[in-house]
């Protein structure tokens, strides 16, 4: 029978991402973005019980039978922290564990713009961090507030689904509220900050509009809000917050959300030339002027990309293909890797060579 700690302790061991575990299927782990298999013996459907049980309290457990899914976070002593989604596939129990590491990584670690650390110090607004899953958000967002805890007194509520890194108060104070453990939903709880004197508030993923909502309001009323969302690149961002809400609301959000918006800061994960792994490429979009007014004109929103690109020098935004084009010149990643993930490939080579391109006259600045 597998034994769920040995394969968590391998995980940690071998500094896998992800573990994938399913009835009949061999375990896999993810290592640098690629998928390997864990030997040789399959998971029966009792083996995977007994790991469900060995990790949910009862009270967990009798939730997954009731709604064949739960997400919760899991420690081993001496081993390490896991977040990990139960759930029901083709009738049958299975899960994807991914490793959490425990000390929050300090932010000169994560080889991301320093102008992150700018937005991240800003008083109100909204900053956003997108990005697929396993993208690097919740490390980012947990950076972030870590920056924040060290340099500033400030009281910082957060709201995740499941807790992830743990904070220490050090300059701030943090309290962190688990969805299903502290707070039924994360609307609930957001609403219920209000009455806890927050100065930042963290929302671990805005999923709904009445989220969405209620953190825009706050962001409104003088707060910081920091949040995720799934989304490929900050455009995409934007047009997805408004895509939640019906048709006649769209400009009232549009208004509101170009008032609020301090920054988007999209991810994606590349592998290193050196084959240590995976780096961040980064698009950053800072509201401005410029930008807000692209946010409220639908039929100027398709200026907020080259506004990213033009913003480089004086307000630190970049789009991607400017990420990646510093990535390369700093041969941390290939130039196959570069083109391969640039939006626009023949763009992207002129620039390597000096040229700047037609549909983005402006990108190198």
């Amino acid at each position: 029978m597998i034994n769920i700690h040995a394969l968590l302790k391998a995980m940690i061991d071998q500094n896998a991402s992800d573990l994938h575990m399913r009835c009949g299927v061999v375990p896999i782990m993810r290592l640098n973005g690629d998928l390997f298999k864990i030997g040789s013996e399959a998971i029966s459907f009792e083996n995977m019980d007994t790991m469900l049980r060995t990790l949910l309290t009862p009270e967990q457990y009798n939730k997954f039978q009731r709604d064949s899914e739960i997400d919760f976070a899991a420690k081993l002593p001496g081993v390490g922290r896991f977040r990990i989604n139960a759930f029901r596939q083709r009738g049958t129990p299975a899960m994807a564990v991914r490793s959490i590491k425990v000390e929050i990584p300090n932010f000169s670690e994560l080889a991301l713009p320093s102008v992150i650390m700018d937005i991240a110090m800003k008083k109100r607004g909204m900053i956003l961090v997108t990005g697929t899953t396993g993208s690097g958000k919740s490390t980012l967002l947990a950076s972030m507030i870590d920056h924040i805890n060290a340099s500033t007194s400030v009281n910082i509520v957060t709201i995740e689904d499941p807790i992830e890194f743990l904070h220490r108060d050090k300059r701030s104070i943090i309290a962190q509220r688990e969805i299903g453990t502290d707070a039924p939903s994360f609307n609930n709880a957001l609403r219920a900050c209000f009455r806890q004197d927050p100065d930042i508030i963290l929302i671990g993923e805005m999923r709904d509009c009445e989220t969405i909502e209620t953190a825009m309001s706050a962001a409104d009323t003088g707060h910081l809000v920091m949040s995720t969302l799934h989304t490929m690149n900050t455009t995409e961002t934007i047009t997805r917050i408004i895509s939640f809400f019906p048709p006649h609301q769209h400009d009232q959000i549009r208004l509101v959300l170009s008032n609020v918006l301090v920054a988007i800061i999209s991810l994606r994960l590349l592998p290193r030339i050196d084959g240590r792994g995976r780096i961040p490429a980064c698009e950053i979009l800072i509201n401005h002027a410029a930008v807000a007014e692209y946010i409220l004109n639908p039929e100027k929103s398709h200026l907020i990309l080259p506004a990213i690109s033009e913003g480089h020098t004086q307000y630190g935004s970049q789009s991607f293909d400017q990420s990646l084009l510093q990535m390369y010149q700093d041969e941390l990643i290939s130039l196959d890797v570069a083109k391969q993930s640039a939006s626009n490939p023949d763009d992207f080579e002129l620039a390597v060579k000096g040229v700047s391109g037609t549909s983005d006259r402006r990108w190198m600045t």
